[in-house]
């Protein structure tokens, strides 16, 4: 039997964390969400398998995030799809090292072919 992976979905609009989380659930991951990144940085244990973060955050770049993630040892094997509401900042997205890059509004398939495809 495989083991539930687990997915941490972190967004600054509630509405976005509710549905993100209750579709993801539904598909069988275990998910978590928040709507503060910071503490992400010092994350130690229970690591994601995938983190969904969205760029554009009160305070927060997830850019920026992402960047430091991906310097730690601990983290930055963890794929990270960046999402946001603008295509044009696609390219900024991989130069901070993310996996993937998801566009809103999305579509539900494409979404969940891009957890499937990093998580594996």
């Amino acid at each position: 039997m495989n083991e539930v992976k687990n997915i941490m979905v972190i967004d600054d609009d509630p509405a976005i964390l509710d549905s993100i989380g209750m579709l993801l659930e539904f598909e069988g991951y275990r998910v978590t969400v928040s709507s503060d990144a910071a503490g992400l940085l010092s994350m130690e244990s229970e690591l994601p398998d995938l983190l969904l973060l969205d760029i554009w955050m009160s305070g927060t770049d997830g850019r920026d995030i992402c960047k430091q993630l991906k310097q730690q040892s601990s983290t930055r094997n963890i794929p990270v799809v960046l999402i946001s509401a603008s295509r044009e900042i696609e390219k900024s997205a991989k130069q901070a090292g993310a996996n993937d890059f998801l566009s809103k509004p999305f579509e539900v398939d494409d979404l969940l072919r891009k957890v499937e495809m990093h998580i594996r």
